[in-house]
């Protein structure tokens, strides 16, 4: 089994328990090792038959900054799933087959310890439930108290009409190309963050599937998604993630 690693990350993030931690960034550092075979993407000298660190630096940095998690625990299950899980019908990358992670809080206990926390999982520790919906298909990757991380897959041709949140807010990484966000092209990287009330759309004009990361706080209510009609705002996203 080859490895590629993604060494000394870090991000200011909230995480913690402590009511002091629910309303402060902290740095949280994370090293991240992913098992798999690069034979065929050495031969095919191709990233869809590997993975883009890049792209994987930002996503996971995009579930950190949005999920704001209570525990390391939920954090390190939550990435590492997502890391295991199957590509997304619009992702082109190789399988991860085993990943290895450890997460420190070098701010917690100044002057005293790091806090850090490492697992180790391989891929049939993953079994993604999915759901269907009008548009296409729903990863669930992980649902905590406070949050719901989902894969939406969005069908050729399809769209997720307009629509808005009364006790949600949405946080959104588009992981593929060739999707609109608000009839307006959102290229592989760009982030959306909703908050309450904002109305929101996505379709996808081309003929094969397109992905979005999207973490939900609380996790998905059914009855909190509420159709809008009217032209769709224009709205500026917060980043493009990576290039």
């Amino acid at each position: 089994m080859d490895s590629i690693e993604l060494k000394d990350m870090e991000v200011q993030c909230v995480v913690g328990v402590h009511p002091r931690e629910r309303h402060l960034l902290q740095a949280l550092r994370l090293d991240v090792t992913m098992g798999l075979d690069t034979e065929r993407a050495a031969r095919k000298e191709g990233l869809s038959a590997s993975v883009d660190y890049a792209a994987i630096a930002a996503q996971l940095r995009f579930l950190l900054t949005s999920c704001e998690f209570h525990m390391l625990e939920t954090a390190a299950h939550v990435l590492a799933r997502y890391l295991l899980a199957p590509p997304a019908l619009g992702e082109k990358r190789a399988q991860i087959e085993r990943v290895k992670l450890r997460l420190s809080k070098p701010g917690a206990l100044p002057g005293v310890a790091v806090p850090t926390l490492e697992i180790e999982r391989e891929r049939r520790w993953v079994q993604l439930e999915q759901e269907h919906k009008t548009f296409g298909v729903v990863d669930v990757i992980y649902q905590t108290r406070h949050a719901g991380i989902y894969r939406l897959n969005v069908a050729p041709f399809q769209s997720i009409p307009m629509h808005m949140h009364d006790v949600m807010r949405e946080s959104e990484l588009v992981l593929s190309d060739g999707l609109l966000c608000q009839r307006v092209p959102a290229p592989a990287g760009t982030v959306h963050r909703w908050p309450k009330h904002a109305a929101h759309c996505y379709q996808n004009p081309t003929e094969r599937y397109q992905t979005i990361l999207c973490v939900d706080a609380p996790r998905f209510i059914e009855s909190d998604e509420i159709p809008v009609t009217g032209e769709p705002a224009v709205v500026e996203p917060e980043s493009r993630a990576w290039p």
